[in-house]
């Protein structure tokens, strides 16, 4: 089946968009010049996976989303998002439209930043300016982060002051119910600062659509970000994901990833230590099944000395799921003393299932360490004798191994709320 790629919209589409949410005309512009670049650049290219016949680009992009009550919500989003107290910190968006948006006095008092990015973009837009799309990710990279910035119609921006430690977790939910969502995050984290982000997407429309999401982290020197995410849309949505960090001298970064998609999905995440002393750790789980298609690539890029990045990546593939896990570990010139390790793990429950796991290292300095470690395989089938000798059902016992598999990645989360929402998603996924 081959997929139309003619963009839907135009020039007069995107500055009828732009001016209508009121956004300054230095965004205004960068769409414009965005949109053009959509329909020169080349799809993205992901190793080992053809994206070409995926629908990335024929969707319903509204224009006037609105969210008149909180209580029109999904019971799932009211469930993540709980009750609204004077204590919680917390943005909800329904396609792009802010339905709740939360700060505690007392992060307020911190001087920190915590706002949706239509918000941000009025009342912060000469900050916002200088960090979106400004080192992390770049616009002409590929058609579908140009697009991106093109269209873009919801996200949250967070900015910490220096010497300013944010205690309780920053949450937000994303909920995809009709129209496409291009969502863009920027985490600011000034010098000797810290923060811990918790994103959650969730949705299953009734109708095709596509999920474009971008965010980007900067850590200043000292400072210490913890990002964590559960995607969790339904498989009439296509994803394609970009989570990028740029980490400052002494500054770590943290990522709890929990990829549960049941929709195609094209996810990228990125570190650069840039900083001497800068520290990434990335973990990532996965679950795929029915038909779907995923491709995750993890690189962590060493520019400063004595970096540390550590990939951990495991994944289950169930029914006829394919899914290919890129690591890639990547110790530049100059940066002596580093050390880069990666672990990735496929298991396959079934005989049409597959996973491909490929670790490279690329290393152009001497005075450094780094290893890598890589299984795809299906059960063990003295496990499932062991379990099911004990009369346990054959599908109880895959579920066992299943969290069994998983564990040493969920229960090394940093951010307890995360790891609670992974155990909840992975058991709905296995049962």
């Amino acid at each position: 089946m081959s997929v139309e790629t003619k963009l839907a919209f135009d020039q007069e589409y995107v500055k009828q968009f732009s001016t209508g949410r009121d956004e300054p005309e230095w965004l205004l512009n960068f769409r414009l010049k965005a949109l053009d670049l959509a329909e020169k650049l080349d799809l993205p290219k992901p190793d080992k996976t053809k994206i070409d016949k995926w629908n990335f680009t024929q969707f319903t992009h509204l224009q006037d989303v609105t969210v008149t009550s909180f209580d029109e919500l999904s019971d799932e989003v009211k469930g993540l998002a709980g009750e609204a107290t004077n204590e919680q910190n917390i943005v909800v968006q329904k396609d792009g439209a802010t339905a709740r948006l939360q700060v505690s006095e007392a992060v307020k008092q911190q001087g920190v930043i915590f706002t949706d990015l239509a918000t941000a973009l009025k009342e912060h837009g000469q900050l916002v300016e200088k960090y979106f799309m400004a080192d992390a990710v770049n616009v002409d990279e590929n058609r579908l982060v140009a697009l991106h910035a093109a269209l873009m119609n919801g996200g949250t921006f967070i900015y910490v002051p220096k010497n300013t430690e944010v205690t309780v977790p920053l949450q937000a939910v994303y909920n995809v119910s009709e129209a496409a969502l291009f969502n863009h995050v920027i985490v600011v984290a000034e010098d000797n600062s810290s923060v811990t982000y918790v994103e959650n997407y969730v949705g299953g429309p009734k109708e095709e659509t596509v999920a474009n999401i971008v965010a980007e982290v900067y850590a200043g020197a000292g400072a210490r970000v913890s990002f964590g995410a559960v995607d969790n849309l339904s498989e009439n949505v296509t994803t394609y994901v970009v989570r990028r960090a740029h980490v400052g001298r002494d500054a770590r970064v943290d990522w709890a990833l929990g990829q549960m998609n049941d929709g195609n999905t094209v996810s990228e995440n990125t570190t650069h230590l840039v900083g001497e002393g800068s520290y990434a750790d990335t973990k990532t789980v996965t679950i795929g099944r029915g038909t779907q298609k995923q491709n995750f690539t993890t690189q962590i890029f060493h520019h400063g000395k004595h970096s540390e990045g550590y990939i951990l990546k495991h994944g289950v593939m169930r029914e006829e799921a394919t899914a290919i896990f890129n690591g890639i570990t990547k110790i530049e010139h100059g940066a002596s003393k580093s050390n880069g390790e990666q672990t990735e793990r496929v298991l396959m429950l079934s005989e049409k299932a597959r996973g491909d796991a490929n670790p490279i290292l690329l290393i152009d300095e001497d005075d450094v360490t780094a290893g890598h470690a890589a299984s795809v395989g299906r059960i063990d089938p003295l496990q499932m004798f062991y379990l099911m000798s004990r009369g346990i059902t054959q599908k109880e016992a895959e579920r066992l191994i299943i969290h069994g598999f998983l564990a040493p990645v969920v229960n090394q989360l940093p951010v307890e709320s995360v790891k609670e929402r992974f155990t909840e998603v992975i058991e709905r996924k296995v049962k």
